[in-house]
């Protein structure tokens, strides 16, 4: 699959959010990805944009909630460590984020992850206006 992509400069990821990307895996399926901060080096982890006790994006477009290092799901509290993906609470308690292989050059955050090419910037359906009308009503 992929070789080496730039996805964004690292001062992109912002200190208390994420940063969102979509990837394609090798069967075509469209995944969402986020780049969060981490104290360890390189800086900056990636993750699979889903929190592992239900179908629930951990961003669903304004960054993912993050505080004291923790990723913290919306639908129920568990939080994820932003270095290693593990929940130790809540009902995600005892799994951990799948992750995403990056490297850091500088400052600019390549995907090196061969499971996943680089698609676009945000999420799976950003930009998609839905379905078109050939309706002659208003409203």
């Amino acid at each position: 699959m992929s070789d080496a992509t730039a996805i964004a400069d690292r001062s992109a990821v912002p200190e208390g959010g994420s940063y969102r990307f979509t990837a394609e895996d090798a069967f075509g399926n469209e995944t969402e990805v986020i780049l969060v901060p981490c104290e360890e080096d390189p800086g900056v982890r990636a993750w699979v944009n889903n929190c592992t006790h239900e179908d629930q994006r951990l961003d669903t477009g304004r960054g993912a909630a993050i505080r004291d290092g923790e990723i913290i799901c919306p639908r129920h509290g568990s939080m994820f460590d932003a270095c290693s993906g593990d929940c130790d609470n809540g009902e995600a308690s005892g799994t951990t984020l799948p992750g995403v292989d990056i490297t850091v050059e500088g400052d600019a955050v390549l995907l090196t992850d061969e499971h996943y090419d680089y698609l676009h910037d945000g999420g799976v359906n950003d930009g998609d206006d839905g379905p078109g009308s050939t309706s002659h009503l208003s409203f």
